[in-house]
């Protein structure tokens, strides 16, 4: 089993993200585990913590949780042209002490949503530079950025146009494969 951690950079109940996460989160094939990280609850990381031996349970908790996980699924808002606080927390938790990266080798992909016309084009880049340095192969094509979401999802947080649920299955088939070609 190909276990696939899906982090979702808004935090809000009703958030579109995680609505499309959800979508997505379907979409993976027999043999691929999807489980959802929460993030939001992680204390602001600072080295101290590691440095003096006193390390928040929620560290702990969540780097465990993602060294089981095989990839890793970014699903974000953008936030003033970049990615949501919470995602950059999680990277930096993740990435510590030096040396023990959770991240390191993990494929993964950034699916970014905008309820505006761009699409969540800026928070999709800047979460690519971070990645880059972590280590992860991420996914380069086909890119998804997912405009005028309010308008996709239905009462039911459904996504209601064939058009984009097409497309994100071929994202996930994408992802898939590359997934695939890095366990091989």
């Amino acid at each position: 089993m190909t276990k696939v951690a899906i982090l979702v950079g808004s935090l809000r109940k009703e958030s579109f993200s995680k609505k499309i996460a959800v979508n997505v989160a379907g979409m993976f094939p027999e043999g691929y585990e999807t489980e959802f990280v929460d993030i939001g609850d992680l204390p602001l990381y600072n080295q101290d913590y590691d440095d003096e031996g006193n390390v928040p349970e929620a560290y702990t908790t969540f780097r465990n949780t993602m060294k089981e996980m095989d990839a890793v699924l970014f699903v974000t808002p953008e936030y003033n042209r970049t990615i949501p606080a919470t995602i950059k927390n999680a990277l930096d938790v993740g990435s510590r002490p030096y040396g023990a990266s959770v991240w390191d080798g993990k494929p993964a992909a950034i699916i970014s949503q905008s309820p505006g016309n761009i699409g969540g084009f800026g928070a999709n880049h800047h979460l690519r530079q971070p990645l880059v340095f972590l280590n992860m192969p991420i996914l380069q094509q086909p890119e998804a950025y997912i405009s005028n979401s309010a308008e996709l999802l239905d009462e039911n947080g459904k996504i209601n146009n064939e058009g984009t649920v097409q497309f994100l299955q071929s994202f996930v088939n994408a992802f898939v494969d590359l997934i695939k070609k890095v366990k091989a």
